[in-house]
């Protein structure tokens, strides 16, 4: 899925003549999330617009270093006469930060599950992230890449491929991210901030989910309970990208971690190794993403969403 020229020109004209914008993300907001919005808005601000980021549930504390992130809203601004949304498949995502009946204009992403929602959509699903994908439109577009904006973007990038490491990296990437960093990205201080630095009550967290940990068939899993967050001191409904460690291990040729939530629900995370495809397992559960790597929100109680993921999931295999 590339986007059109029409629809790429389309957006450059909205946005050049946008003066009060807001731009909108996806619930429990990724690097590439926050990256995205930060970036874009940053290159926006610095060409005299007034710009406000809304992320229903903020910034997390690995992405606050970067520009503006102290600036985010819980929802965005009403009044603004250009809304765009990045890195969300489907409008529904962004939770509350923009309601139901309100106009969306720009849908940016790079999920082959996106269900073109907006007036105007740009997605390519061969794009890296959706920070790689506004890193390499904005100055077709007519606007600066300044030093926040490519702090911002390269850490969309760096987080979304994994530093770099998953199956759909290409040398255009590359060259895009060679770009940030000559337009004034610190690629290894990012780098380290974004996928290196945790905390304490992370590992503890992963503690809890990896004296669990099972294997069957390819496909190696884990479970973390609302009661594990309590045990570590861990403030996040997330994995703490305990999935991205299951998918290194030599015999996982998919990886999954299912997150209990607040509210009952449960959260699953999927990665896979080149020649499988999860985005169509998590949309069979109502979510989306890519082949490499996808998620998705599904009933609880735990145990039986884990008995129906990771049935799902083995079929997969199973299938070929």
């Amino acid at each position: 899925m590339k986007p059109d020229a029409e629809s790429i020109a389309a957006a450059g004209e909205r946005l050049r003549r946008a003066h009060r914008l807001t731009i909108v993300s996806h619930i429990r907001p990724d690097g590439d999330a926050v990256g995205s919005a930060l970036g874009l808005a940053a290159a926006l601000r610095a060409a005299g617009k007034i710009v406000t980021v809304a992320l229903a549930d903020g910034v997390p504390r690995s992405f606050q270093h970067l520009p503006g992130a102290a600036e985010v809203q819980p929802e965005g601004d009403y009044e603004a006469d250009t809304v765009v949304f990045v890195d969300s498949a489907d409008r529904e995502r962004v939770g509350p930060a923009w309601k139901e009946d309100a106009p969306v204009h720009i849908n940016i992403d790079h999920h082959i599950t996106n269900t073109r929602y907006a007036e105007i959509n740009v997605v390519d699903g061969e794009a890296v992230a959706a920070a790689a994908l506004i890193a390499e439109l904005l100055p077709q577009w007519g606007f600066e890449i300044t030093p926040d904006a490519a702090s911002a973007l390269l850490t969309g990038t760096i987080t979304d491929t994994i530093g770099f490491r998953t199956s759909n990296m290409n040398s255009k990437a590359l060259r895009i991210a060679a770009d940030l960093v000559d337009k004034g990205a610190p690629i290894s201080e990012l780098y380290y901030k974004a996928l290196v630095e945790t905390s304490f009550e992370a590992l503890r967290y992963w503690g809890q989910g990896l004296s669990r940990l099972k294997r069957k068939d390819g496909v190696v899993w884990t479970y973390l309970t609302a009661e594990d967050r309590r045990i570590a001191g861990y403030s996040g409904s997330d994995d703490a990208d305990l999935v991205n460690e299951l998918a290194t291990i030599r015999e996982a040729q998919i990886a999954v971690v299912l997150i209990e939530q607040p509210d009952g629900a449960v959260k699953i995370s999927w990665r896979a190794k080149p020649g499988w495809d999860v985005s169509k397992l998590a949309v069979s559960f109502g979510g989306g993403g890519h082949a490499p790597a996808a998620g998705a929100t599904t009933a609880g109680p735990l145990q039986s969403a884990v008995e129906r993921v990771i049935g799902a999931t083995l079929k997969l295999l199973q299938n070929g």
